[in-house]
C-alpha cells in the first residue's frame, strides 16, 4: 500500500496546525489562533504518502481537499487514447483537490514525487466552517483565484513563449515558490523527471535537454542531474520577459 494514515488525536492535530511550518501559506493565513483551532478540528488525521503512489485518482468522488504539509506531487489527466498530460506540480503549503469541486468528482490523479505527509480537510464541513468564518472564506476565495490564475499563465506559456523561454519561465516559478517557503530561490532539487517537466510544458524531452544546454550555455544556470543552480536570476527573468529570445534548433 502506498498510503498511509496516521491517526492523531485532535488536541495534536490543533497544536500541529498552530505550529505548522506552512501555516501561512495555507488555508488558515491571516486565522487567529482560535479560528485555525477550529479549522483544524476538521482535519482528523494526517496522511503519508509513499513516493510513486496516488492520492486519489480521477473518476473519485469528493470527500476532502488535501493540505501538503511537506512532500511534491504531480497532477496528470489521461487522454482517451491513455496518454498521460502533467497539468501541475504542487508543493508544501498548497492545496489538492480543488479540480473536484465542481463536480464533486476528481478530474485528475494525484501522485506523490516524494514521500509526503497531507493533511485531509472534509470538504462539507469547511463549507460550513467558511460561512461562519468570513476570513477563511476569503482564504478559499483567494485559493479558487490562484487556479485560475495559474491556468491563465499556463496559456500564456504555451501559446508566446518558445522552448528556451518555456522552461526558464518553469525555473522561474520553482524559485518564487521556494523564496516564499524560506528557501533559497538560487538552488534546489527537481523533484520531477525531465520527462515529466516536457509534459508539463509541452515539450518533447529532447527539447527540454536542449533547453538545459542553452541556459548552460548563456551562464544563466547550472544543472546537474536534478540540483539546479540559478547563476543570473535577472536574465533568466529577461530571457521569459523576451528581452534576449533564441531561436529554436
Amino acid at each position: 500500500m502506498g498510503i498511509l494514515t496516521s491517526p492523531i488525536p485532535i488536541q495534536a492535530i490543533k497544536t500541529l496546525c498552530t505550529n505548522c511550518g506552512v501555516r501561512d501559506l495555507c488555508l488558515s493565513i491571516g486565522l487567529s489562533n482560535e479560528d485555525v483551532e477550529r479549522l483544524a478540528s476538521i482535519v482528523t488525521q494526517r496522511v503519508k504518502i509513499r513516493k510513486g503512489a496516488p492520492l486519489y485518482h480521477a473518476g473519485e468522488p469528493l470527500r476532502s481537499l488535501y493540505a501538503i504539509r511537506y512532500g511534491f506531487f504531480k497532477t496528470t489527466i489521461t487522454s482517451e487514447d491513455g496518454r498521460e498530460q502533467i497539468t501541475g506540480f504542487q508543493m508544501a503549503g498548497e492545496i489538492l483537490g480543488i479540480d473536484a469541486i465542481s463536480e464533486n468528482r476528481h478530474a485528475c490523479n494525484a501522485l506523490a514525487l516524494e514521500d509526503s505527509e497531507v493533511c485531509p480537510i472534509h470538504f462539507p464541513q469547511l463549507e460550513r466552517l467558511s460561512h461562519e468564518l468570513p476570513s477563511l472564506q476569503s482564504n478559499f476565495n483567494k485559493l479558487l483565484s490562484r487556479e485560475i490564475v495559474r491556468d491563465h499563465e499556463m496559456l500564456l506559456l504555451m501559446g508566446n513563449l518558445n522552448a528556451d523561454e518555456r522552461f526558464a519561465a518553469f525555473l522561474l516559478n520553482l524559485s518564487h515558490r521556494m523564496l516564499s517557503r524560506g528557501y533559497s530561490p538560487h538552488a534546489f532539487v527537481l523533484r520531477m523527471s525531465r520527462e515529466d517537466i516536457g509534459s508539463y510544458l509541452g515539450l518533447r524531452l529532447e527539447t527540454i535537454c536542449r533547453a538545459i544546454a542553452r541556459l548552460r550555455e548563456m551562464n544563466i544556470v547550472r544543472i546537474s542531474g536534478r540540483a539546479v543552480e540559478i547563476l543570473n536570476l535577472d536574465a533568466l527573468r529577461g530571457l521569459v520577459a523576451g528581452c534576449n529570445r533564441h531561436r529554436q534548433s
